[in-house]
């Protein structure tokens, strides 16, 4: 007897690429460096994952592609055992297999939503979603400004809201504790997160004071009342808090380290020149009171001081200078990070001393004064394919190419410092294509200040990207050499694309 075949009316996406041949399969892979495979055991089987990944590739159109390829029908088959996958072998009859750059990346195994699908086609090698997370399910997850507005309206109780960024170390390191006392808190007190790094974000940033991650905010009845900003609170901690909500309170103020008992010299804008003229040999340090790296050296400049204080032949003697009140002596020796140490020698600048950070180092060079090793050349001073850019010729200059990214510095910033070699290496991938730039702007530079603060750099590093001049988004993925060049492949791809249309059209 002969029994039809019923055949799915499968609802499916244009945009999901069924694949039987295996040359057709190479050529995807070859020409698409950012691939999800749903390999399924039958047409049936892959029907509810089809509509997921139809929406799924809607989200990531330009960025990321979605094939399918059914290990039931004959011809998929020998693709199937080619490429050794058994959809059979799984539970559900389906598997997904990421490919990037024309090879085999990683199975897919976070969670089959939207979001998550989505969130890991624009990053590939990012870190999971929070809400992926089991141990997250009772963080109440906002996704965007609608629904916290909504949240706030309708929520009784009260409310303590993490304001995120994926990447902030602080953040991932309180989430564990966040969400236990979410969990123990539960029907009491709400505890919600909201990654709000993107740009389209900024008016929430705006009106509950983002200024760094996290920023914890308490609610009560949908109104803001205070931040909670003990960042190593354990479980018990916030439980603690929530009982009895309190305004941070506001911190004494430093005692400066010139009216502190101790035998540096303090030097200022009126006496600076004529310590230097009445003193052979001084050894100074120009820092900041909110500096970190000053205040971990300033034990060891005290003790070397007190020890050339003492000392019957002297080699010479140390003093200080804040420079964010003593400016023109900061603006007249260039002192753009802290700390700076400079050597005078009868009167006369003579050194700057970046290696000198212990009391040992200090006294041992002061005895045997020497030239130091030549610093390190500058970003800009490298032959390399970055563009640095300055405010003056900013515009004009990305106007040139369609696609720029730029990177917002400080050079003392430790972030960009580890991210700089890779951007680096990024620009060095697509020097050739004279349609991409990857350029950098150093904020630390006087001329740049406005520059940055108009462009919205408000943290180092800050990375945008501008489409012929205008700006069109943060970047916010992964700052390694794999995540600049994603980015930017994921653009040109998308051009190529277009292209390939407009030649089908005519």
């Amino acid at each position: 007897a002969f029994f039809p075949v019923f055949v799915y009316p499968l609802k499916m996406s244009p945009l999901i690429e069924k694949i039987s041949d295996h040359k057709d399969f190479k050529k995807l892979l070859r020409t698409r460096n950012n691939v999800l495979v749903l390999y399924s055991k039958s047409a049936a089987a892959a029907e509810s994952s089809l509509r997921l990944l139809s929406s799924v590739a809607q989200e990531v159109k330009g960025r990321g592609t979605i094939s399918w390829i059914n290990c039931g029908d004959t011809e998929s088959r020998k693709l199937c055992k080619k490429m050794k996958v058994d959809p059979n072998s799984k539970e559900k009859g389906v598997e997904f297999l990421h490919y990037k750059d024309g090879a085999f990346h990683t199975e897919y195994n976070r969670a089959v939503t939207l979001k998550s699908m989505v969130a890991f086609l624009k990053d590939p090698e990012g870190a999971p979603l929070w809400e992926e997370d089991p141990e997250a399910k009772d963080v109440v997850h906002v996704d965007s400004e609608k629904e916290l507005r909504r949240l706030l309206k309708k929520e009784d109780k009260p409310l303590l809201m993490m304001f995120y960024a994926p990447w902030c170390g602080v953040c991932k390191r309180m989430m564990p504790s966040y969400q236990q006392a979410a969990t123990e808190l539960k029907g009491k007190y709400v505890l919600a997160g909201m990654n709000v790094y993107s740009a389209e974000f900024e008016r929430i940033k705006e009106e509950y004071n983002v200024r760094g991650y996290p920023t914890i905010c308490y609610f009560e009845k949908g109104k803001f009342l205070f931040h909670f900003e003990n960042y190593g609170a354990t479980a018990a901690d916030i439980a603690e808090w929530l009982r009895n909500p309190q305004a941070p309170q506001p911190q004494a103020p430093e005692t400066p380290w010139a009216d502190e008992e101790n035998v540096v010299y303090h030097l200022t804008d009126e006496d600076f020149d004529k310590f230097i003229k009445d003193h052979s040999s001084v050894l100074v340090m120009f820092h900041a009171p909110w500096c970190g790296h000053c205040k971990k050296m300033k034990p060891e400049y005290e003790k070397a001081a007190e020890f050339l204080h003492v000392a019957s032949d002297s080699p010479g003697v140390l003093a200080a200078v804040d420079a964010t009140v003593n400016k023109a002596l900061a603006e007249r020796y260039h002192i753009s990070g802290f700390p700076t140490l400079k050597y005078f020698k009868d009167g006369e600048e003579k050194y700057t001393l970046p290696h000198l950070r212990t009391k040992k180092k200090i006294i041992d060079w002061l005895l045997n004064p020497e030239a130091p090793p030549p610093p390190e050349p500058a970003w800009e001073e490298k032959q390399t394919s970055i563009i640095h850019l300055a405010g003056e010729d900013f515009r004009e200059s990305l106007k040139k190419k369609k696609h720029t990214l730029v990177m917002f510095y400080a050079p003392w910033c430790p972030h960009c410092k580890n991210a700089i070699p890779h951007f680096t290496t990024a620009a060095e991938v697509f020097k050739e294509d004279r349609k991409i730039a990857y350029a950098a702007v150093d904020c630390a530079k006087e001329q740049n200040h406005d520059l940055c603060k108009q462009e919205g750099v408000d943290g180092y590093p800050t990375f945008n990207y501008y489409n012929y001049g205008k700006f069109v988004e943060k970047y916010t993925g992964e700052r390694g050499e794999s995540g600049f060049t994603t980015f930017m492949r994921t653009l040109r791809e998308r051009d190529h694309e277009r292209v390939g249309k407009k030649k089908d059209e005519l």
